[in-house]
């Protein structure tokens, strides 16, 4: 039985979306600000979290990019219309889901267990999780990226997109193909800019030479070419 965090503090929120999860059959635990909001994500063991981004003492922004310090636990980030460029700094952070309010908690509710059901997917899959390229090794299995033996500091959607570059050294992946590889089929509402930041937080992650690797293909999207 999944474990929801739901960090807001909008009462009816927390009342609404409650009785969803629980007839979904999840557990939840609510809080009411950033502060408790990270309290909580950083001591408990929660299998998401549901993360507002305007919340008293810390931002949801805030909350994430320190929640993100130390776990790879998915977050879903709540924002009202008009917040574009907090929802895409918080994707940038490594969120893997945002929603608009007012909200339907039964979309919440679809998007948890998609969210659930990738990152199960991607643990369960009898695949390669490893890719290594000369000091370049990525690992989908922990979330960790390293570069000659040494942790580089990526965010879980940036480890996935590079780890699928890798696997396909050579081909060429359009953005709307990236979107679907790693955010899934029910994400089409994701902005495609959204791969361009990722793609250029992951070069400025890498040397030069291997950030040059990752290229750009004009007008259709981006590939990593190995065989230089």
């Amino acid at each position: 039985m999944a474990h929801i965090l739901v960090c807001d503090d909008d009462m009816a929120v927390h009342s609404s979306l409650g009785i969803y999860l629980e007839d979904n059959n999840y557990l939840y635990t609510s809080v009411f600000d950033g502060k408790e909001s990270l309290n909580q994500a950083v001591s408990g063991n929660f299998d998401l979290i549901i993360l507002d981004i305007m919340m008293p003492y810390f931002s949801g922004i805030e909350v994430c990019k320190e929640i993100r310090k130390a776990s790879k636990v998915p977050i879903i980030m709540l924002t009202a219309k008009g917040e574009e460029i907090d929802v895409l700094l918080g994707l940038e952070l490594g969120a893997d889901d945002y929603i608009v309010k007012p909200f339907n908690p039964r979309e919440v509710v679809a998007r948890i267990k998609t969210v659930l059901r990738r990152i199960q997917d991607i643990n369960n899959k009898n695949i390669r999780s490893v890719i290594s390229f000369s000091d370049l090794q990525v690992n989908v299995s922990n979330y960790k990226m390293l570069f000659n033996h040494e942790v580089i500091n990526a965010t879980p959607k940036e480890i996935e997109i590079l780890f699928l570059l890798l696997s396909n050294q050579g081909v060429t992946f359009s953005r709307d193909e990236i979107l679907d590889k790693i955010w899934g089929a029910d994400y089409t509402y994701v902005d495609r800019r959204t791969i361009d930041t990722h793609i250029n937080r992951i070069r400025s992650h890498l040397p030069r030479d291997y950030a040059d690797r990752i290229q750009s293909v004009y007008g259709v999207g981006y590939r990593f070419e190995g065989s230089l």
